[in-house]
């Protein structure tokens, strides 16, 4: 049974295919749009679904805690630049350098997380647990990919 390491994995392989895509666009396009528009909703399910299924369970145990806060100050952070990007016209020398940006601290904060924190969360969260969570969090994704509640 695939486990949360997987589950997030799937979801970080996607994100860091859209975001090269992106950064591969120009000026006011239709292509431009619709993957600025894949990657902010991958982006923002991913959040909430980690947050929910991953990063909370962490936050209880001491040994996961700081990475954790650490890791959720992140998705904040990107949140900003994408609400930033969305400020500026698709045509604007600008939007790409902040798409570019935006690649740059989100490939940072997967790779940190596949490096660092999945490694303490596999030592503090039980291998049923790894299954649920994950089962939770691929529920959640689709659940929003749907536009359920």
């Amino acid at each position: 049974m695939k486990t949360i390491f997987e589950a997030l994995r799937e979801s970080h392989d996607k994100q860091r295919r859209l975001l090269a895509a992106l950064c591969e666009t120009h000026g006011d396009s239709d292509k431009r749009e619709g993957l600025f528009a894949a990657v902010k909703a991958e982006l923002v399910h991913h959040e909430n679904a980690e947050e929910r299924y991953f990063y909370n369970p962490l936050m209880e145990h001491d040994m996961t805690q700081e990475k954790a806060r650490h890791s959720v100050a992140e998705h904040h952070e990107i949140d900003e630049l994408v609400e930033a990007i969305e400020a500026t016209d698709y045509s604007s020398p600008a939007w790409l350098s902040s798409a570019r940006k935006l690649e740059d601290l989100v490939t940072h904060h997967l790779d940190e997380e596949e490096r660092e924190v999945f490694q303490i969360a596999g030592r503090v969260l039980g291998d049923d647990e790894k299954v649920q969570l994950a089962q939770g969090y691929d529920r959640m994704m689709a659940e929003q990919a749907d536009g359920s509640p």
